[in-house]
Protein backbone atom coordinates (compact mmCIF):
# COMPACT_ATOMS: atom_id res chain seq x y z
CA UNK A 1 0.00 0.00 0.00
CA UNK A 2 1.37 3.50 -0.68
CA UNK A 3 -0.06 6.48 0.16
CA UNK A 4 0.28 8.87 -2.92
CA UNK A 5 0.13 12.34 -2.78
CA UNK A 6 -2.93 11.74 -0.01
CA UNK A 7 -4.62 8.87 -1.99
CA UNK A 8 -4.40 5.45 -0.29
CA UNK A 9 -3.63 2.82 -3.52
CA UNK A 10 -1.85 -0.45 -4.79
CA UNK A 11 -1.07 1.04 -7.95
CA UNK A 12 0.33 4.27 -8.10
CA UNK A 13 0.69 5.83 -11.21
CA UNK A 14 3.96 7.21 -11.83
CA UNK A 15 4.56 9.21 -14.98
CA UNK A 16 7.64 8.44 -17.27
CA UNK A 17 8.69 11.76 -17.45
CA UNK A 18 9.16 11.67 -13.38
CA UNK A 19 11.90 14.42 -12.22
CA UNK A 20 12.44 12.58 -9.48
CA UNK A 21 13.91 9.76 -12.27
CA UNK A 22 15.15 11.46 -14.68
CA UNK A 23 17.52 14.01 -12.33
CA UNK A 24 17.02 12.87 -8.69
CA UNK A 25 15.35 15.69 -8.37
CA UNK A 26 13.63 14.93 -4.92
CA UNK A 27 13.88 14.37 -1.23
CA UNK A 28 12.83 12.10 1.07
CA UNK A 29 12.94 11.19 4.85
CA UNK A 30 13.39 7.55 6.59
CA UNK A 31 11.45 7.42 9.63
CA UNK A 32 10.96 5.25 12.72
CA UNK A 33 7.46 4.26 13.91
CA UNK A 34 7.62 2.93 17.81
CA UNK A 35 3.90 1.65 17.46
CA UNK A 36 2.68 4.88 19.12
CA UNK A 37 4.60 8.04 17.48
CA UNK A 38 6.96 8.55 14.81
CA UNK A 39 10.36 9.02 16.82
CA UNK A 40 11.64 12.61 16.74
CA UNK A 41 9.12 13.67 14.34
CA UNK A 42 9.16 17.87 14.16
CA UNK A 43 13.13 17.40 13.41
CA UNK A 44 12.32 14.76 10.41
CA UNK A 45 9.67 17.49 9.42
CA UNK A 46 11.82 20.38 9.73
CA UNK A 47 15.08 18.70 7.85
CA UNK A 48 12.35 18.09 5.22
CA UNK A 49 10.77 21.37 4.99
CA UNK A 50 14.71 22.89 5.11
CA UNK A 51 15.78 20.70 1.74
CA UNK A 52 12.79 21.57 0.36
CA UNK A 53 13.68 25.16 0.03
CA UNK A 54 17.56 24.50 -0.31
CA UNK A 55 16.26 22.92 -3.49
CA UNK A 56 13.93 25.90 -4.40
CA UNK A 57 10.93 23.41 -4.23
CA UNK A 58 7.65 25.63 -3.92
CA UNK A 59 6.46 24.33 -0.64
CA UNK A 60 2.76 23.95 -0.80
CA UNK A 61 0.48 25.66 2.49
CA UNK A 62 -1.19 22.43 3.69
CA UNK A 63 2.03 20.64 3.79
CA UNK A 64 2.04 21.42 7.63
CA UNK A 65 3.45 18.63 10.19
CA UNK A 66 -0.47 17.93 11.49
CA UNK A 67 -1.06 17.09 7.82
CA UNK A 68 1.79 15.04 7.28
CA UNK A 69 1.51 13.11 10.35
CA UNK A 70 -2.39 12.45 9.34
CA UNK A 71 -1.36 10.94 6.40
CA UNK A 72 1.56 8.70 7.77
CA UNK A 73 -1.23 7.45 10.07
CA UNK A 74 -3.33 6.71 7.27
CA UNK A 75 -0.71 4.28 5.21
CA UNK A 76 -0.05 2.83 8.67
CA UNK A 77 -3.53 1.82 9.31
CA UNK A 78 -4.13 1.08 5.31
CA UNK A 79 -0.86 -1.24 6.19
CA UNK A 80 -2.38 -2.55 9.63
CA UNK A 81 0.27 -1.75 11.47
CA UNK A 82 -1.09 0.87 13.91
CA UNK A 83 0.94 -0.12 17.61
CA UNK A 84 3.08 -2.00 15.67
CA UNK A 85 6.96 -0.74 14.92
CA UNK A 86 7.39 0.44 11.63
CA UNK A 87 9.85 1.60 8.99
CA UNK A 88 8.21 5.20 6.93
CA UNK A 89 9.84 6.40 3.95
CA UNK A 90 8.40 9.88 2.85
CA UNK A 91 9.17 11.12 -0.59
CA UNK A 92 8.78 14.40 -2.05
CA UNK A 93 9.23 14.88 -6.22
CA UNK A 94 9.21 17.96 -8.33
CA UNK A 95 6.22 18.05 -10.34
CA UNK A 96 7.51 16.59 -14.11
CA UNK A 97 8.25 19.10 -16.98
CA UNK A 98 11.42 20.39 -18.11
CA UNK A 99 14.57 19.85 -18.79
CA UNK A 100 17.18 20.75 -15.89
CA UNK A 101 15.44 24.05 -15.86
CA UNK A 102 11.83 23.04 -14.49
CA UNK A 103 8.42 24.19 -15.61
CA UNK A 104 6.80 23.72 -12.69
CA UNK A 105 8.63 23.94 -9.15
CA UNK A 106 5.68 22.73 -7.58
CA UNK A 107 5.73 19.21 -5.90
CA UNK A 108 3.94 15.70 -4.98
CA UNK A 109 4.77 13.05 -2.47
CA UNK A 110 4.39 9.59 -1.54
CA UNK A 111 5.18 7.45 1.48
CA UNK A 112 6.00 3.68 1.97
CA UNK A 113 5.65 2.06 5.26
CA UNK A 114 7.00 -1.38 6.50
CA UNK A 115 7.16 -3.78 9.74
CA UNK A 116 10.23 -3.56 11.79
CA UNK A 117 11.03 -6.17 14.64
CA UNK A 118 11.55 -3.77 17.66
CA UNK A 119 9.98 -0.61 19.12
CA UNK A 120 13.23 0.84 20.07
CA UNK A 121 17.03 0.17 19.39
CA UNK A 122 18.84 -2.96 19.92
CA UNK A 123 22.69 -3.19 20.50
CA UNK A 124 23.72 -5.48 17.49
CA UNK A 125 27.36 -6.57 19.04
CA UNK A 126 27.99 -9.19 16.07
CA UNK A 127 31.16 -8.37 14.04
CA UNK A 128 30.41 -5.12 12.02
CA UNK A 129 33.40 -4.92 9.64
CA UNK A 130 34.31 -1.81 7.54
CA UNK A 131 36.67 -0.06 4.91
CA UNK A 132 37.27 3.24 3.31
CA UNK A 133 35.83 3.32 -0.11
CA UNK A 134 37.86 5.53 -2.55
CA UNK A 135 35.81 4.72 -6.01
CA UNK A 136 34.25 8.47 -5.59
CA UNK A 137 34.26 10.87 -2.73
CA UNK A 138 31.41 13.08 -1.67
CA UNK A 139 31.94 17.03 -1.62
CA UNK A 140 32.11 18.92 1.03
CA UNK A 141 29.21 21.06 0.64
CA UNK A 142 25.50 21.88 1.84
CA UNK A 143 24.21 19.77 -0.75
CA UNK A 144 25.57 16.85 0.77
CA UNK A 145 24.08 17.09 3.58
CA UNK A 146 20.52 16.42 2.17
CA UNK A 147 18.90 13.39 2.04
CA UNK A 148 18.31 13.89 -2.10
CA UNK A 149 17.25 11.25 -4.74
CA UNK A 150 20.77 11.09 -6.00
CA UNK A 151 22.35 8.60 -3.76
CA UNK A 152 25.03 6.83 -6.51
CA UNK A 153 27.81 6.74 -4.05
CA UNK A 154 26.28 4.87 -1.28
CA UNK A 155 24.82 2.65 -4.23
CA UNK A 156 28.20 1.75 -5.47
CA UNK A 157 29.76 1.69 -2.19
CA UNK A 158 27.34 -0.93 -0.79
CA UNK A 159 28.09 -3.20 -4.41
CA UNK A 160 32.05 -2.73 -3.48
CA UNK A 161 30.94 -3.53 0.54
CA UNK A 162 29.03 -6.56 -0.34
CA UNK A 163 31.96 -7.70 -2.83
CA UNK A 164 34.46 -7.49 -0.52
CA UNK A 165 33.33 -8.83 2.39
CA UNK A 166 32.60 -5.97 4.65
CA UNK A 167 29.68 -4.81 6.23
CA UNK A 168 29.53 -1.07 5.06
CA UNK A 169 32.40 1.14 4.26
CA UNK A 170 33.08 5.14 5.47
CA UNK A 171 33.24 7.59 2.70
CA UNK A 172 35.83 10.42 2.33
CA UNK A 173 34.89 13.80 1.15
CA UNK A 174 36.95 15.80 -1.57
CA UNK A 175 39.39 17.10 1.20
CA UNK A 176 40.04 13.58 2.09
CA UNK A 177 38.59 13.76 5.27
CA UNK A 178 36.07 10.71 6.62
CA UNK A 179 32.80 12.11 6.40
CA UNK A 180 30.18 9.47 7.09
CA UNK A 181 29.06 5.89 6.55
CA UNK A 182 27.16 4.61 3.57
CA UNK A 183 23.83 4.82 5.76
CA UNK A 184 24.71 7.25 8.47
CA UNK A 185 26.83 9.32 10.50
CA UNK A 186 30.17 8.50 12.06
CA UNK A 187 31.08 9.23 15.85
CA UNK A 188 34.79 8.13 17.06
CA UNK A 189 36.04 7.76 20.48
CA UNK A 190 39.21 8.41 21.84
CA UNK A 191 39.78 8.74 25.41
CA UNK A 192 37.44 10.89 26.67
CA UNK A 193 36.66 12.82 23.69
CA UNK A 194 34.07 11.61 21.27
CA UNK A 195 34.23 13.19 17.53
CA UNK A 196 32.30 13.24 14.87
CA UNK A 197 32.66 15.21 11.33
CA UNK A 198 31.16 18.83 11.29
CA UNK A 199 28.17 19.48 8.43
CA UNK A 200 30.74 21.55 6.80
CA UNK A 201 32.74 18.17 5.80
CA UNK A 202 29.22 16.96 3.76
CA UNK A 203 27.87 14.65 6.02
CA UNK A 204 24.45 13.99 6.67
CA UNK A 205 22.50 16.24 8.56
CA UNK A 206 21.41 13.24 10.74
CA UNK A 207 18.11 13.06 13.10
CA UNK A 208 20.07 10.83 15.31
CA UNK A 209 23.15 12.50 14.97
CA UNK A 210 21.86 15.76 15.98
CA UNK A 211 20.04 13.76 19.20
CA UNK A 212 23.08 12.61 20.17
CA UNK A 213 25.48 15.89 20.01
CA UNK A 214 22.62 16.89 22.23
CA UNK A 215 23.21 13.98 24.67
CA UNK A 216 26.57 14.02 24.62
CA UNK A 217 27.23 17.92 25.52
CA UNK A 218 25.11 16.69 28.72
CA UNK A 219 27.40 14.24 29.96
CA UNK A 220 30.16 15.37 32.42
CA UNK A 221 32.75 12.31 31.30
CA UNK A 222 32.88 13.10 27.84
CA UNK A 223 33.80 16.26 25.49
CA UNK A 224 32.53 16.27 22.24
CA UNK A 225 34.41 17.88 19.17
CA UNK A 226 32.48 18.32 15.94
CA UNK A 227 36.15 18.23 13.60
CA UNK A 228 37.07 16.50 10.82
CA UNK A 229 38.30 12.32 11.20
CA UNK A 230 41.34 11.32 8.86
CA UNK A 231 41.80 8.33 7.92
CA UNK A 232 44.80 7.71 9.82
CA UNK A 233 42.86 8.27 13.63
CA UNK A 234 40.47 5.74 12.69
CA UNK A 235 43.25 2.87 13.64
CA UNK A 236 43.85 5.09 16.62
CA UNK A 237 39.97 5.10 18.11
CA UNK A 238 38.95 3.01 21.27
CA UNK A 239 35.51 3.17 19.70
CA UNK A 240 34.04 3.80 16.40
CA UNK A 241 30.16 3.80 15.34
CA UNK A 242 27.55 4.73 13.35
CA UNK A 243 23.93 5.83 13.64
CA UNK A 244 20.97 6.71 11.68
CA UNK A 245 17.61 6.80 12.44
CA UNK A 246 16.37 3.06 11.96
CA UNK A 247 19.17 0.92 13.50
CA UNK A 248 19.99 3.62 16.13
CA UNK A 249 23.36 3.15 17.04
CA UNK A 250 25.67 0.42 15.40
CA UNK A 251 29.22 -0.74 16.73
CA UNK A 252 32.00 -1.03 14.08
CA UNK A 253 34.18 -3.80 15.55
CA UNK A 254 37.19 -3.71 12.78
CA UNK A 255 38.74 -1.50 11.18
CA UNK A 256 41.67 -3.25 9.13
CA UNK A 257 43.35 -4.73 11.83
CA UNK A 258 41.93 -2.37 14.60
CA UNK A 259 39.33 -3.94 17.09
CA UNK A 260 37.02 -1.95 18.81
CA UNK A 261 35.10 -1.92 22.03
CA UNK A 262 31.71 -0.51 22.62
CA UNK A 263 31.05 0.73 26.05
CA UNK A 264 29.96 4.44 25.08
CA UNK A 265 27.97 3.15 22.10
CA UNK A 266 26.46 0.79 24.94
CA UNK A 267 25.90 3.57 27.07
CA UNK A 268 24.80 6.03 24.74
CA UNK A 269 21.76 3.74 22.82
CA UNK A 270 20.15 4.04 26.35
CA UNK A 271 20.13 7.54 26.62
CA UNK A 272 18.77 7.73 22.99
CA UNK A 273 15.64 4.84 24.12
CA UNK A 274 15.15 6.97 26.57
CA UNK A 275 14.63 10.48 24.46
CA UNK A 276 12.88 8.23 22.18
CA UNK A 277 10.26 7.45 24.90
CA UNK A 278 10.08 10.67 26.36
CA UNK A 279 10.27 12.78 22.89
Amino acid sequence: MVNFNGTLTENPQFSPNNRGMFYGDAVFETLRYTGDKIAFWEDHYFRLMASMRILRMQIPMHFTPEYFQDELLKLLEACDLVGSPARLRLTVIRNEGGTYLPEDKGVFYYALASKLDNAFYILNDAPYEVELYKDHYLNADLLSTLKTANKLINVTGSIFAEENGFQNCLLLNTNKSVAEALNGNLFLVKGKTIKTPPLSDGCLRGIVRKQLIEIIEKLENYTLEESPISPFELQKADELFITNTITGIQPITKYRKKSYTNTVAKDLLGKLNAKVRLG
